[in-house]
């Protein structure tokens, strides 16, 4: 368990908290690049690290990302006119470019310089991966971007959407590397049924046998690989790995030639978080098929509403949960594997009081996660800045799903599977 000081610690993001400063060290992902289409479409509101913001993508394709109030009078910049590269507030029409500049103020004189001693808060933005990054440090320490398969893929091979969650991101990114959880929250009361978020395989039914994986950790420069080990009927282990990348990135464990699957966990505000999933193989372009089944349901069946980018299964409907169903054909009678996250995720509360858990073996990787956290934190307190987001090229790696000789260490299956 965390301490009420050390939960505060982890789960606060806004500017100025530890966990906000920390955090604003790496590009964060925004917004995904079809919520401003083209040149001059309406702007978007952003709501990241407890900042309101208002994206828009000017004449030239420049995405802006800027402070939601007019530094005028503090009305709201989501109301403005998006033309001739600058975003211009409708109550006095002071215009910003997507640096912030005030490049029109035609409430003051002519003759006057006041718009060159305004400016309003803005971010640099890029574009990777059909995702809208922002960096909201200091300019001197402006990172690298990640440089993550799914961000590098050519589009064809990617399908990428965003889900809201009415909860922390801490909570959102432990729910992304509990691999124990699999084996009872996403089962089938028929094992016929039972599938995971890897390819079909024999493989997946170990996990149904054996409902409690052996944890190995190893620690990386870009955050930790986590092992879960079980055994085989034939004597050899089946190891899921996941990598976790900070400060928020996750691939879930996929066989060699599977579609992968990556989910980027990143606060909005300290009580809600925004999820980007990825799904994407590295080689080759999506088929039909798996485009049809991401867009359209599958095992993401709780696709999110248009705009909101809220789950139509979700907290306001009790994830749709059918009991009888919870009775006779699934474990949480609940459908969708995201959906079932959620459930139990959002059900702790906005922030988990972490100080009344009471963790076992099977939560190696929470514990893990929030020890790295913590001392990344102390250390960053103390002045020493954190290597992985200047050296974007460690975030290159996948996740394994795999079988392996006892005498193989997580290390060494790692070495062999986890490369891209």
């Amino acid at each position: 368990m965390l301490s009420t000081e050390e939960n505060d610690l982890l789960t606060h993001v806004g500017p100025g908290t530890p966990m906000g400063e920390y955090l604003r060290r790496y590009w964060v992902p925004a917004l995904l690049s079809e919520e401003v289409p083209q040149p001059d479409c309406p702007p978007v509101r952003v709501r990241i690290l407890g900042e309101s913001l208002i994206s828009y993508r000017d004449t030239d394709g420049v995405v802006g990302l800027i402070d939601n109030y007019c530094p005028h009078r503090r009305a709201s910049m989501f109301f403005g006119r998006n033309e001739e590269c600058g975003l211009r507030c409708v109550y006095h029409g002071w215009k910003f470019d997507a640096e912030g500049n005030c490049v029109d103020m035609p409430s003051e004189p002519a003759e006057s310089n006041f718009k060159n001693k305004v400016k309003i808060a803005a971010y640099p933005t890029e574009e990777r991966g059909v995702v809208v990054w922002a960096y909201m440090g200091p300019p001197d320490r402006r990172p690298q971007l990640p440089d993550l398969g799914w961000a590098s893929c050519p589009e064809e091979n990617l399908f990428l959407t965003k889900c809201l969650q009415e909860c922390n991101w801490l909570q959102a990114l432990e729910g992304g590397i509990d691999s124990s959880h699999i084996s009872f929250l996403h089962s089938s009361l028929k094992p016929a049924d039972y599938t995971l978020t890897v390819s079909n395989s024999d493989a997946q039914g170990t996990a149904l046998q054996d409902k409690s994986p052996r944890f190995v950790l190893d620690e990386t420069e870009y955050g930790l690989i986590i092992g879960a080990r079980r055994t085989t009927p034939e004597g050899k282990y089946y190891w899921r790995i996941t990598p976790w990348m900070l400060p928020y990135g996750t691939i879930v464990p996929a066989e060699e030639d599977a579609v992968m699957t990556g989910n980027m966990y990143v606060p909005a505000d300290d009580n809600t978080s925004l999820v980007f999933r990825a799904s994407w193989h590295p080689r080759r372009a999506l088929t039909a098929a798996e485009r049809t089944e991401y867009e359209t349901g599958g095992i993401f069946h709780e696709l999110v509403m248009p705009l909101s980018y809220k789950a139509y299964a979700n907290k306001g409907n009790d994830y749709l949960i059918d009991r009888t169903k919870q009775q006779t054909v699934s474990y949480s009678g609940i459908k969708g594997i995201q959906a079932q996250d959620m459930a139990v995720i959002e059900g702790m509360g906005a922030i988990s009081d972490r100080n009344k858990e009471h963790l076992g073996t099977s939560d190696a990787a929470i514990i893990g996660a929030r020890r790295r956290l913590l001392r990344e934190l102390a250390d960053f307190q103390e002045g020493i800045e954190p290597y992985a987001p200047q050296h974007g090229d460690l975030y290159r790696i996948r996740s394994a799903a795999v079988k392996a000789s006892q005498d193989m260490s997580l290390k060494a299956v790692a070495a062999e599977s986890m490369i891209l």
